[in-house]
């Protein structure tokens, strides 16, 4: 007698336009919402600062530094790594001496998801996730994240440049302007409270 095998499943076919967009332009893992989300380690890991901070981060880098992506999203920006990133922050915060004072700059990786931002262009709520800095039309993200491998590659030549796309900085230095920048940003609200006398 052999056993009963159940018949293949067939696939579920997003009707969400942002999310069918994100899949099907960029090839970016999703997961139905609402809001559509993006899932993080897969293609890369997320970078979440308070916007503040997230905005000093970007004056200083300038544009002659791309950082690859950046999404806000209320309060909170988020700047795209390379997948594996959010694995290197503990001991990268340790070793640039930021360890215990960064609490503000945390990571997403692996099973990790940030509401899907809306495309240049596109319309959506108030309160919708946009892009500050969108991903390259027609470019593949994993050439321009910040990575630590990205200094290994100085002098070289690079298809993602040649082709118009941007190579995004370190990671290291990205980590080290975002601790500063949330850094800044605590010392910043901590001087605003009122002191307290006992």
């Amino acid at each position: 007698m052999s056993p009963t095998v159940p018949l293949p499943r067939k696939p579920v076919v997003s009707t969400d336009p942002l999310q069918q967009w994100y899949e099907n332009e960029l090839g970016w893992a999703t997961a139905s919402g609402p809001p559509a989300q993006l899932l993080t380690g897969l293609r890369f890991d997320v970078l979440e600062l308070p916007a503040d901070a997230g905005f000093a981060v970007l004056r200083r880098l300038g544009t002659a530094v791309p950082t690859g992506p950046v999404a806000l999203a209320g309060d909170i920006v988020r700047l795209l790594v390379a997948a594996g990133s959010a694995d290197e922050l503990p001991g990268l915060l340790e070793w640039l001496e930021w360890g215990g004072l960064a609490h503000d700059l945390r990571a997403l990786g692996a099973g990790g998801r940030i509401p899907a931002p809306l495309p240049p262009g596109w319309s959506g709520p108030r309160e919708a996730a946009v892009w500050l800095r969108p991903p390259g039309p027609g470019c593949e993200v994993e050439p321009t994240l910040p990575t630590l491998s990205a200094l290994a590659g100085i002098g070289k030549r690079s298809t993602a440049s040649d082709s118009g796309c941007a190579v995004g900085p370190d990671l290291v230095r990205l980590v080290e302007s975002a601790a500063t920048e949330c850094h800044r940003l605590r010392l910043l609200r901590a001087s605003a409270q009122p002191l307290a006398f006992s």
